[in-house]
């Protein structure tokens, strides 16, 4: 089994979504031995952001780039994301990510009856860190939300979402918030059974 995890929060050691997206990936290689851990910091390194001359693939080396993001993508069971809340929505690192593996063909076609996702059977779990509290179905978020549709589009429903809310508001909230987010981290031996 291959996880791909991804971080792309900007607050490196002080990051809460970095903190979870360890905790999940820690979890998961302690009950599953033989899994095979991929990592990319996406603010240490990220990805070009998707331009005119991306799509003319007018530079080998950015199109040799897009197609190895993509294919450890294709390549993972499961992909751990960590997450923060940015001006109500994801970090921009992400979106560069998402951009280079929503490609036509590969990982989603149009048909007469409408897209169909070619990405599914994987497992997407989300570590989403927001300094306020928004709940489950706020109109202020496009993180989770954008990220369940995305991922959605791409064939992929096996999402879980482990948040630490209102992380901002005092450093006895913070502690509360990961403390929960801690105790939702899934279990991987149902899965992989």
């Amino acid at each position: 089994m291959k996880l791909l995890h991804l971080d792309s929060s900007a607050l490196g050691a002080h990051s809460v979504t970095r903190e979870l997206s360890a905790a999940v990936v820690a979890r998961w290689r302690a009950q599953l031995p033989h899994l095979q851990v991929e990592y990319r910091d996406l603010d240490a390194q990220p990805i070009p952001h998707l331009t005119g001359g991306s799509l003319a693939k007018a530079n080998p080396a950015e199109v040799a780039e897009a197609e190895a993001v993509l294919q450890q993508f294709l390549g993972a069971d499961v992909v751990v994301l960590g997450v923060p809340f940015y001006n109500f929505g994801i970090p921009s690192t992400l979106k560069a990510w998402i951009d280079r593996i929503a490609v036509a063909g590969k990982t989603f076609r149009y048909t007469e009856t409408g897209p169909q996702g070619l990405a599914g059977g994987k497992r997407i779990i989300i570590a989403s860190g927001r300094g306020g509290v928004y709940g489950d179905a706020s109109p202020f978020d496009f993180q989770e939300a954008y990220l369940r549709q995305v991922f959605g589009f791409l064939g992929i429903t096996d999402i879980d979402v482990v948040r630490a809310e209102g992380v901002a508001l005092s450093p006895q909230h913070r502690s509360d918030a990961l403390a929960a987010a801690h105790a939702a981290i899934p279990e991987p031996l149902a899965e992989a059974a």
